[in-house]
């Protein structure tokens, strides 16, 4: 079901990088794009570019989206909002794993809950959820944040078991690393963060991320492109490491002869 079957759709955390991307893209497309985020003024900035209906709403605002999405039949609905706080879970706070959760994985089902039924309903609709790659593979540091993404995997998978019978498609992109300013805003703006994550490397660019999804929504009818994960070239996943028993330091006094 290309393009010229959709009329609309709702992209969250759309006021930059990936986001940003996506609406630039579908509405060049001819959709009615409806962009969802927290920062006004760059929503504002990009309705201008690109002619999409800019809603200054944070993801957790469950009853504004709930009036928009009542009030709208979304054709696509692409969950691009995401937050992190990269820590050791051995040094988690309850506020990272609230923010964690209401933000990439509450928000989501609860969009879904709200958009795919009536999709399901009309037959036609493509769910996009932008995952990670942190949804599939461990890496250090980030514990809350791959059992949400974890989370949006196994809903996208199962949304397309709910949904079964029906012309509804489901896509779960996971990227890698990308030249974003997420980075800045989970680490911090400073210099140094951008030389450590993009400065050197080759990177995908948002704009890659957003040519894959029209990728999948422009496949025929027929066709459920349902799990793409996109990465630098010179970027891999997993990686063995064993380590010795840590032994107990000698006390001072074990130590004098």
């Amino acid at each position: 079901m290309p393009f010229a079957d959709y009329k609309t759709a709702l992209v969250t955390g759309a006021s930059s990088g990936i986001g940003a991307a996506v609406v630039e893209r579908l509405c060049r497309e001819g959709l009615e794009v409806h962009a969802v985020a927290r920062s006004a003024e760059p929503l504002r900035a990009l309705s201008e570019r690109t002619g999409c209906v800019a809603h200054a709403v944070d993801v957790t605002n469950r009853e504004a989206l709930a009036e928009l999405t009542a009030r709208i039949a979304f054709d696509v609905l692409i969950n691009n909002a995401g937050v992190d706080r990269p820590k050791k879970f051995l040094e988690a706070e309850d506020g990272d794993i609230d923010l964690l959760i209401d933000v990439n994985l509450r928000a989501v089902l609860h969009l879904c809950r709200m958009v795919v039924p009536g999709m399901a309903e009309r037959d036609r609709g493509h769910v996009i959820n932008i995952s990670s790659i942190a949804g599939n593979y461990n890496f250090g540091g980030n514990s809350t944040y791959h059992a949400v993404k974890a989370g949006v995997a196994m809903l996208s998978n199962q949304l397309r078991i709910d949904t079964f019978g029906k012309h509804v498609r489901v896509t779960e992109i996971c990227p890698g690393r990308v030249a974003t300013d997420i980075f800045n805003h989970v680490h911090g703006n400073d210099p140094s963060i951008r030389e450590r994550f993009i400065d050197g490397f080759e990177l995908p660019q948002a704009s890659d991320i957003a040519d894959a999804i029209a990728f999948a929504i422009a496949a025929p009818v027929a066709v459920n492109i349902g799990h793409m994960e996109i990465t630098p070239t010179l970027q891999v996943m997993g990686g063995l490491q064993t380590a010795k028993p840590q032994t107990p330091a000698a006390s001072s006094e074990g130590t004098k002869r």
